[in-house]
């Protein structure tokens, strides 16, 4: 959630920048300082009908002391009771829509960030070469199947399009490649967690994904009596709630936790017809980085988190890129984004990875996230998140880059000691 303190001492610039975001906010800006002018000139109102009601009650006992008729202060004051409570029903009112206004917006982008989406993201660095072959090869949807690393058709039998099955290596090299990412971050001092896989809505509300994308997950069915949940899209949603409500203090900063889950996504499935197999699904699995910080090493938490993603795809031996996003391209909750995205030969073209995003301090005011200084005061905190790493479309590239002529792969060194092979095949 946006300052309104900034918005308020700077409307034009902030509409300006969601704008950057493909965002038209003149309306919206227009509405929330009208609402918080309206529930600033009630909230006064009511101080005044209150500090009256306190005065008149204190003439009760005096005019009964001295035999007055208390009738009419008795009436005057069952008037004030009656504004007083018409106007605290319209605080209510004008506060529900200013939050609404409020939640409604997105973050806003970086300053050094380009506007627009796709087509103005910057490619930053590139690291190492593309797989070059000199045999036809196959993709990984074929090589997959060929090994049985992967049994789709079951999959799908199980649980309809958009899921699939990891069978005997291909399972263990799932957990090869999941164990290789713990073992990186733990070794960089980021605190491995276990989170439910089963979240409530205000998990997603701090993260910034509702209410406007509380559709695009999946909700479980309760009782009425019982409190609703959702299936987690990613890690972050839980991690960024750890500290939910919370003043932390400066020494407590930084928070590095990582977390393995599944993740969960309705908009899989056929998205695009070259994106066939795993590349994405209903369920996959995932390592996922977080930070809480201070906000003056905010910036450098950032950079150590790209670095993690960039480090761990380097373990791997792939050829990949890293991408500053513009401003639309962007996720709503996030002010700047780099993707690493990896080559797949058979899709000719590269596939995002991971996604590295900060939050500055917009989720920490949607969750009361705080940081008590040394000197007393209280501010929010900034969050980071990274993708450390998503597997459904390292292990497309795996296989693929990996392969060989006789249509074995080549296992990653990195990842030997976990699967006990340097050499998948028939």
């Amino acid at each position: 959630m946006l300052d309104i303190k900034y918005i308020k001492e700077n409307p034009e610039e902030v509409i300006a920048r969601l704008a950057k975001k493909g965002k038209d906010g003149k309306n919206d800006i227009e509405m929330i300082l009208s609402l918080d002018a309206q529930r600033r000139e009630i909230i006064g109102e009511v101080e005044q009908l209150k500090a009256k009601q306190n005065q008149t009650n204190k003439l009760i006992p005096q005019y009964k002391k001295e035999g007055k008729d208390v009738s009419a202060i008795f009436a005057e004051m069952k008037e004030l009771g009656a504004k007083i409570k018409a106007d605290d029903e319209k605080l209510k009112e004008v506060e529900t829509q200013l939050t609404s206004f409020m939640l409604g917006l997105p973050n806003l982008p970086d300053d050094d960030l380009l506007p627009g989406g796709k087509e103005n993201n910057e490619p930053l660095r590139y690291y190492g070469e593309p797989r070059k072959f000199d045999f036809e090869f196959k993709n990984h949807v074929d090589l997959c199947t060929d090994l049985e690393l992967i049994d789709y058709k079951r999959g799908a039998k199980l649980s309809g399009n958009g899921f699939w099955i990891y069978s005997g290596l291909g399972a263990r090299l799932e957990w090869a490649l999941l164990n290789y990412f713990i073992d990186f971050h733990t070794g960089n001092n980021y605190q491995l967690m276990l989170v439910p896989h089963m979240l409530g809505y205000e998990c997603g509300l701090t993260a910034g994904q509702f209410p406007k994308f509380q559709d695009e997950v999946y909700w479980m069915e309760t009782a009425e009596d019982e409190r609703r949940r959702f299936m987690l899209p990613t890690a972050e949603t839980a991690l960024v709630s750890l500290h939910r409500d919370e003043i932390l203090t400066e020494a407590d900063l930084p928070k590095k936790y990582i977390s393995y889950t599944p993740c969960f996504r309705r908009e899989a499935g056929s998205y695009r017809a070259d994106e066939r197999g795993m590349v994405r699904g209903h369920q996959f699995n995932k390592v996922e980085m977080v930070q809480y910080t201070l906000p003056e090493k905010s910036d450098e938490a950032f950079e150590e988190l790209v670095a993690n993603a960039e480090g761990l795809v380097k373990g791997l031996g792939f050829h990949f890129r890293t991408v500053k996003l513009a401003a639309e391209d962007c996720s709503a909750s996030m002010a700047r984004t780099y993707d690493i995205e990896i080559n797949i030969p058979s899709m000719n073209g590269y596939k995002e990875v991971s996604s590295v995003s900060n939050a500055r301090d917009y989720q920490a005011r949607r969750g009361m996230m705080r940081v008590k200084r040394e000197g007393g005061k209280t501010e929010f905190l900034h969050t980071l998140n990274g993708s450390g790493l998503a597997t459904s479309r390292i292990f497309p590239a795996l296989v693929e880059q990996n392969q060989n002529a006789d249509g074995s792969v080549t296992v990653p060194e990195v990842l030997r000691k976990y699967i006990g092979l340097d050499v998948i095949k028939k």
